[in-house]
């Protein structure tokens, strides 16, 4: 069933447009169209399939973050960068917070960064919707991810985490202000999101992996995380980079644009144009293919 807005589910404005016509390469080859907010810039797939009704989206082999199994070379690299980005993001935690605290990240996947977070000494806790990822999320942290808000115990985090979570979340701004309720007054939430303004995006337009309809719901770019912050009254801190991003993207837009091609060009050019969105995102403006934005309560 799909469900049509009447409103921006960021800003409550009424003012959209229809700018795009997007395919679901991944699971249903249905078309769905993107809108964007005239007031706050956020993009959002509109209209788009309920809560309930979306669940069979998400059923295919390539959606890596549900699983731990490598199949396949792309999820071999998937889940090797993986290793490398945790690592990078557990010194981040220890950066925001040096005596360490409460931790939740929201959207675990399989729990392997919480995992890590425990080790270095966090207490940790996730929520992970997908019961096949919670239950082996649960295998390793006893218990400790729960299937959604309502079941979190109340207790108050210092640091809460959104690692390409936020463009699946129904209920955003119910979420959020719920997140942010859970959040110690020093606290920090973490929100990283693709961004429909780097190079890799405008590259492959319409085959651009990023849009990944109807499983991403929203598509902020820079203004839209800037009005974010202004709509939950929050402090943009920083904006770091997220450059493995931008060549998992180009590798999977590759196979949606040019399907029949040989896999060694698929990688040659996934690297190639990889490369330069980092490049070009230095050099100005930061539109990195994703980018974490760090937030305090104001």
């Amino acid at each position: 069933m799909l469900e049509k807005l009447k409103r921006c589910p960021l800003c409550k404005s009424g003012l959209f447009l229809n700018t795009l016509e997007i395919k679901d390469h991944a699971v249903s080859k249905e078309t769905f169209i993107v809108c964007r907010c005239q007031t706050c810039g956020l993009k959002f797939t509109n209209p788009r399939p309920s809560e309930e009704a979306i669940v069979p989206y998400y059923d295919f082999p390539e959606y890596f973050s549900h699983d731990d199994n490598t199949k396949n070379l792309t999820q071999f690299l998937y889940h090797q960068i993986r290793k490398v980005a945790i690592t990078g993001k557990v010194k981040l935690l220890n950066d925001l917070k040096s005596a360490k605290g409460k931790y939740l990240d929201y959207g675990c996947g399989t729990a392997e960064l919480l995992v890590k977070a425990q080790k270095a000494g966090w207490e940790v806790a996730g929520i992970e919707p997908n019961a096949k990822a919670r239950n082996l999320a649960n295998s390793k942290l006893e218990g400790k991810v729960f299937d959604s808000l309502g079941n979190l115990p109340q207790v108050n985090y210092d640091i809460i985490t959104l690692y390409h979570v936020a463009e699946h979340i129904h209920e955003l701004r119910k979420t959020i202000k719920i997140l942010i309720k859970h959040l110690k007054s020093d606290g920090y939430i973490l929100i990283a999101v693709p961004n429909p303004d780097s190079y890799d995006a405008l590259k492959y337009g319409k085959y651009w992996a990023g849009w990944d309809v109807p499983r991403h719901l929203y598509h902020f770019n820079q203004q839209a995380m800037s009005n974010f912050a202004e709509i939950f009254d929050l402090q943009l801190l920083d904006k770091k980079p997220m450059k493995f991003d931008s060549y998992y993207v180009s590798l999977l837009s590759e196979g949606y644009k040019n399907p029949n091609q040989k896999i060694p060009l698929k990688y040659w050019r996934a690297l190639l144009t990889g490369s330069k969105s980092n490049r070009k995102a230095s050099q100005a403006e930061e539109n990195y293919s994703s980018n974490l934005f760090v937030f305090k309560k104001k």
